[in-house]
């Protein structure tokens, strides 16, 4: 296929700046990413040539996190924020196939994401797709089309994957945690997974994350990894539930998981708590 074919890209879409979304996209086999994005990627990789196996296990966390909400914990309505690229095995398509007619709102700021959902979720009457800025709580919990999808008076299954790693220390991403958290009903779940430094308890990886959040904050403008007691300080006043906050491949695997990351394996962590 020509390059000018393999770079064509909807209207509005800038291709010459890389995307976060994109590049997640190119980690997990997709498509819909731009020689930039790849570029970025091909750096990333310099670093940690397991990333596409990282990027795996943070879909297969996805997977049985949200199967457990719909499941054990009776969540009937999902709030995705930072949603991403559609891929196989998205939200609506996990929680569904355990409680048909369970309820999702995806939300995104990045332009592509929005083409490429809003076509995903064209028939789907359960499920929606906003543009908004996790940055702003206030308008995601507000929006209409949010509105018309989930009752705050009853649980919610709060989801941010790969999320707050992408809020500056300046930006408050405890605080903006807060404020989604505030407005949800007992019995409501919340599932985050995280980059994570390790520190000195593993030296090796350490140094790894802090040349990776160099490379990210330099060529994506955004990317944290956290310490531990940083990503703890996320749960206070949830409970978090057991295994706590672990690599993504550690919380409650099961006979479906492929991914094997290396070196990536402890400075990728998630966890799930419940509002009381």
């Amino acid at each position: 296929m020509p390059e000018s074919e393999q770079e064509a890209a909807p209207q509005g879409i800038d291709t010459t700046k890389p995307s976060v979304s994109r590049v997640y996209d190119y980690m997990l086999g997709g498509k819909d990413n731009y020689a930039i994005d790849r570029e970025v990627a091909a750096m990333a990789l310099k670093i940690a040539p397991d990333a596409p196996e990282a990027a795996q296990a943070n879909r297969e966390f996805l997977r049985r996190s949200v199967r457990y909400l719909a499941g054990e914990a009776g969540i009937r309505q999902f709030l995705d924020i930072g949603s991403g690229l559609p891929t196989q095995g998205n939200v609506h398509e996990i929680a569904q196939s355990v409680a048909p007619g369970a309820k999702v709102v995806y939300v995104d700021n990045d332009p592509i994401v929005l083409v490429h959902g809003r076509a995903l979720l064209a028939v789907d009457a359960s499920t929606t797709v906003i543009e908004a800025d996790a940055r702003e709580p206030e308008k995601i919990i507000d929006d209409p089309k949010t509105r018309s999808l989930i009752d705050f008076s009853r649980p919610v299954g709060l989801l941010l994957f790969g999320l707050l790693h992408h809020l500056s220390d300046d930006e408050d991403p405890g605080g903006i945690l807060a404020r989604l958290v505030a407005p949800l009903a007992p019995g409501s779940h919340v599932v985050i997974s995280h980059f994570h430094n390790p520190g000195e308890a593993l030296p090796e990886v350490s140094q790894q994350a802090r040349t990776a959040e160099k490379l990210f904050n330099e060529h994506l403008g955004t990317g944290r990894w956290r310490a531990r007691a940083e990503l703890l300080a996320y749960f206070d006043g949830l409970e978090l539930l057991e295994p706590g906050l672990v690599p993504l491949p550690e919380w409650r695997p099961d006979g479906e998981d492929e991914a094997t990351p290396g070196i990536t394996y402890h400075t990728f962590v998630g966890g799930v708590a419940r509002k009381g």
